[in-house]
């Protein structure tokens, strides 16, 4: 299937939800996430604000634990510039005050940039994913021009809650794949 077939069967399964089931799969990616990253050896980690409309796996459960048990990892969360097309890394604490954008979703109201190059690990939102890490968002190509500028040692990990499909048949060969993918029932290292 072609990204955007997989675009219209993914995005109504994943907005098909429950509350009770958006909460444990959640929960259950996040756990993977901490058992499965070295994260003594990370300083920086970039990671979406989830976005309800989209049901998307909740990443509040993993920034409330990095905050707690990894107080010097730096967390970042990504704004992204119009003018450029490009995203920023912005400095994400319990304390960033959230504004939203143009689209409903959640950014720091602050500018303080941390440079892509500083990055060590991405946690990337996704709709589905295929064997060979190539994923298929949501359409608007921030996260691909963004993950190709990730130095190549960058840990790039997918939050999904489905398993991946065997192959996207537009993949490009010039497509930023993905290291991983956690999912709620396990850990896909596809790179």
């Amino acid at each position: 299937m072609t990204k955007s077939d997989l675009r219209d069967s993914y995005l109504p399964k994943q907005r098909a939800l429950s509350p009770v089931e958006r909460s444990t799969q959640s929960q259950q990616i996040a756990d993977r996430f901490f058992d499965t990253l070295d994260l003594v050896r990370s300083r920086y980690l970039h990671c979406f604000i989830a976005t309800d409309k989209f049901n998307e796996v909740d990443t509040t459960l993993i920034f409330q634990r990095l905050w707690k048990e990894q107080p010097d990892l730096v967390t970042l969360v990504p704004r992204v510039n119009f003018e450029s097309a490009e995203m920023e890394n912005l400095k994400f604490t319990p304390d960033t005050d959230l504004v939203q954008n143009v689209w409903g979703i959640h950014e720091p109201s602050h500018d303080e940039c941390v440079e892509t190059a500083q990055i060590d690990i991405v946690l990337v939102p996704l709709l589905c994913f295929d064997e060979r890490g190539h994923r298929v968002g949501y359409g608007k190509g921030f996260y691909d021009k963004f993950l190709s500028t990730c130095r190549k040692d960058c840990v790039k990990a997918g939050l999904s809650y489905f398993p991946p499909v065997e192959k996207i048949d537009d993949a490009a060969d010039h497509d930023v794949r993905l290291d991983l993918c956690i999912t709620p029932d396990r850990v896909y290292r596809l790179a």
